[in-house]
């Protein structure tokens, strides 16, 4: 089957006005509304949808991500809003957390105030 359309993201959050303040201040995507149910935002032509839960027990792994075709340039501007990029011992990482892998594509993580692992992505093809 192919896909039908755009994706629809899911982000479990526990305080809706921080979700708000972190999500489109911060990382700069469009609020688009309460619905009563989550925080919608959009993201290029992909939705995004943040579920007010009691708790959130963060996942291990990397629930969200944005690929970029200037990785080191996003990375600063988030790190000047006050984003703490995720430092992992057993990556070799440069000074501003950003991974090469060894095909040459580079990630860079980071959470949200729930916990959240997100990235920042550059392919190189």
């Amino acid at each position: 089957m192919a896909a039908p359309g755009n994706l629809i993201g899911f982000v479990p959050i526990t305080d809706m006005e921080r979700a708000i303040a972190f999500y489109r201040d911060t990382v700069g995507l469009e609020f688009v509304k309460d619905d009563g149910f989550a925080l919608v935002f959009q993201s290029g032509d992909n939705m995004m949808r943040l579920v007010k839960m009691a708790a959130v027990t963060p996942a291990q792994f990397t629930i969200l991500g944005w690929q970029t075709t200037s990785i080191e340039d996003d990375v600063k501007s988030l790190t000047a809003k006050g984003v703490v990029f995720s430092r992992f011992g057993f990556l070799q990482q440069d000074d501003l957390g950003i991974w090469s892998a060894p095909g040459g594509d580079k990630v860079a993580w980071f959470t949200d105030p729930d916990g959240n692992i997100l990235s920042l992505s550059q392919h190189v093809g």
